[in-house]
C-alpha cells in the first residue's frame, strides 16, 4: 500500500499526529538496564547495543497503542559499530511487530549510484550472491517505511529514492526547513527568483512527489519542517498542500503544541510531530522519578506521549482544524 495512505490511516486510527523519536543515549539508559547488560556482556559495545534494545522495547511497549510511528535516528546507533546497528535493526523489527510504522532519520543521499545504494538498503531491495546460472535474488535489508533524505543534491539523486517509494510503498521526507537555530543561514537566503531557498526546495519537493499520490490524495514524498519555525510552515504549507510534513523539534528543542496547526491543512491532515528526548528521557524529571522510580521509566514515557497527543489535539480543536 502507498506509504502516505498507510501513514494517514495510522494517524486517524490513533487520533494522533505525534510520534516518538528513539534516539537512545547511554545517559538516558536507566541504571538497572545498564547493570544487567554489564553483567551479561562486560563493558563494551555489545553491552551498549543490548541495553539500547531493551530500553527501546520497553518504550515501544508503552506507546504502541498511542502513536502511529517511531523515528529512530541512526547516528545514535552506528557510533557503537555492529552492536549498535544490530540494536537499530532489531528495534525496527520489534516496532513493526507492534504495528507501528518506522521512519529512519538518516538524512541520506549522494550522487549517482551511491544514492541508489542508500535507497536500496533502506527502502528497496538488495542483491545477494549467486552461483553461476542461478536466478538473481533481491531481498529487503532494513526494510523501513520511510527515510529522511537530503534534497540539496538535486533531482537526479532524489528520484533514485522516489523509484523505491513507488515500487515498494515506501516514503521519504526531504529536508526543507530544519529545526536548528542556524537553519536560516542557508535556508532563508533569497534565490534569483526572489523566494527563499526553503521555498524553492518546497516547490521541488512538490514536483518530486508527483506520481506517488495515494487514495488519500497525499504524496509519499514529504518534507522535514521544524516545529521551531511555525511562521515558515504557513508559507511552505501553501506550496506543499499534498505533502506530509515531518515536524521535529517539539518539546526539548523548543517547538510548541500550540504552533502545530500551522503545519497542517484545513482538514487537520498533513503532518506528524516528533518528540525524542522529551518522551524517552521523561523519567529523569523529578516528578516522574518520585512517582515511578527509575525502573518505571517507560511509564513516564507513556504519560508524556499521552500529554503530547492531548496538547496537540487541543491546539487543533482551538484552531478549528481538528479531525477528532
Amino acid at each position: 500500500m502507498n506509504f502516505a495512505d498507510r501513514l494517514l490511516r495510522a494517524i486517524d486510527k490513533k487520533e494522533n499526529l505525534s510520534i516518538v523519536g528513539l534516539d537512545p543515549d547511554v545517559e538516558f539508559i536507566p541504571q538497572h538496564i545498564q547493570d544487567k547488560s554489564l553483567d551479561e556482556k562486560g563493558n563494551n559495545f555489545e553491552a551498549v547495543g543490548v541495553a539500547f534494545l531493551e530500553f527501546n522495547k520497553r518504550i515501544i511497549d508503552s506507546v504502541a497503542d498511542i502513536v502511529p510511528a517511531i523515528k529512530p535516528q541512526i547516528a545514535f546507533y552506528e557510533i557503537y559499530k555492529a552492536p549498535g546497528i544490530i540494536a537499530f535493526d532489531e528495534t525496527i523489527k520489534y516496532a513493526k511487530q507492534k504495528g507501528l510504522l518506522v521512519i529512519e532519520d538518516g538524512k541520506r543521499n549522494d550522487v549517482g549510484n551511491t544514492a541508489r545504494k542508500y535507497s536500496e538498503g533502506h527502502l528497496g531491495r538488495v542483491k545477494l550472491l549467486r552461483r553461476k546460472n542461478e536466478k538473481e535474488i533481491e531481498i529487503p535489508s532494513f526494510d523501513l517505511d520511510a527515510l529522511t533524505v537530503n534534497g540539496y543534491l538535486g533531482s537526479d539523486c532524489i528520484l533514485e529514492f522516489v523509484k523505491d517509494c513507488k515500487n515498494y510503498g515506501k516514503g521519504i521526507f526531504v529536508l526543507d526547513k530544519t529545526s536548528n537555530p542556524s537553519a536560516g543561514e542557508l535556508q532563508d537566503e533569497t534565490l534569483s527568483s526572489g523566494i527563499k531557498l526553503s521555498e524553492g526546495m518546497a516547490h521541488l519537493i512538490n514536483e518530486w512527489g508527483k506520481g506517488t499520490e495515494g487514495e488519500e490524495s497525499y504524496k509519499s514524498v514529504g518534507a522535514v519542517v521544524g516545529a521551531t519555525y511555525a511562521i515558515d510552515a504557513q508559507t511552505l504549507r501553501k506550496i506543499m498542500t499534498s505533502n506530509v510534513f515531518l515536524v521535529p523539534g517539539h518539546g526539548a528543542q523548543g517547538g510548541k503544541s500550540e504552533d502545530i496547526p500551522n503545519f497542517v491543512n484545513k482538514d487537520g491532515r498533513g503532518a506528524i510531530v516528533n518528540s525524542s528526548r522529551g518522551i524517552i528521557a521523561a523519567y529523569s524529571k523529578t516528578p516522574y522519578l518520585e512517582k515511578y522510580g527509575e525502573e518505571g521509566f517507560y511509564k513516564a514515557s507513556r504519560e508524556e506521549a499521552v500529554k503530547m497527543k492531548e496538547e496537540i489535539n487541543q491546539a487543533l480543536r482551538n484552531s478549528g482544524k481538528s479531525r477528532w
